[in-house]
């Protein structure tokens, strides 16, 4: 696999894996209640997306909200895959520097 091709894809994984993490934290979080702070599963939770909330709450304006941040974050990590899988990817396929055809076969379960 071509190392450009390897990039995208661990990017692209990167952003499903803290998409994930952003779901699991917003699924606990509903769940747990009052006492979500004493849980640990939602601590190690809050430990693995915080670096995602902090780049969203520097990207993002002043005026929106602190409790708001979660969605804004998880609607960043949204587009970053989007752009990935919609535009990166294919743009790379098909210029013809790498050779996506491994990468067409697995998805082809082949």
């Amino acid at each position: 696999m071509d190392t450009e091709l390897l990039i995208v894809v661990i990017a692209k994984a990167i952003t499903e894996v803290a998409g994930m993490f952003m779901l699991g934290r917003g699924l606990l979080y509903l769940l747990a209640g009052a006492k979500r702070d004493t849980n640990l599963f939602y601590q190690i939770l809050c430990v693995v997306t915080n670096p995602v909330m902090r780049a969203a709450r520097c990207i993002t304006p002043s005026i929106i909200v602190d409790r708001h941040i979660p969605f804004v974050a998880f609607v960043l990590l949204c587009w970053i895959w989007l752009g990935i899988v919609a535009w990166w990817l294919p743009d790379l396929c098909a210029s013809g520097r790498v050779d996506c055809t491994e990468l067409i076969q697995r998805k082809a379960g082949g």
